[in-house]
């Protein structure tokens, strides 16, 4: 569920601001994406268990793949990273 808090523009209309997880997701899929973490942390459990299913049985090599996760979470815009993830929920690239 995606949390939002209000906050006041320039002219004090209260706006909902919202939670975007794309740095952290994006370090985490880097450093220790192989344990399925970002996925974790986004909210994609099944995902993240297939994640770390697919790390134990290539002995690591599957963590080429949230590793360029973790650069495609850091290089996408705010926006784009938090239409596609938190709110399309598309779980894998």
């Amino acid at each position: 569920m995606e949390e939002t808090r209000p906050t006041q523009d320039f002219n004090n209309q209260i706006q909902p601001v919202q939670e975007n997880k794309k740095v952290v997701a994006g370090i985490l899929g880097i450093v220790i994406g192989s344990l399925g973490i970002h996925k974790f942390y986004l909210g994609y459990t099944t995902e993240g268990i297939i994640q770390l299913v697919i790390s134990i049985v290539t002995c690591g090599l599957g963590g080429i793949i949230p590793f360029v996760e973790g650069i495609i979470y850091l290089t996408k815009s705010d926006e784009e990273f938090y239409q596609t993830y938190q709110v399309g929920k598309k779980g894998w690239f």
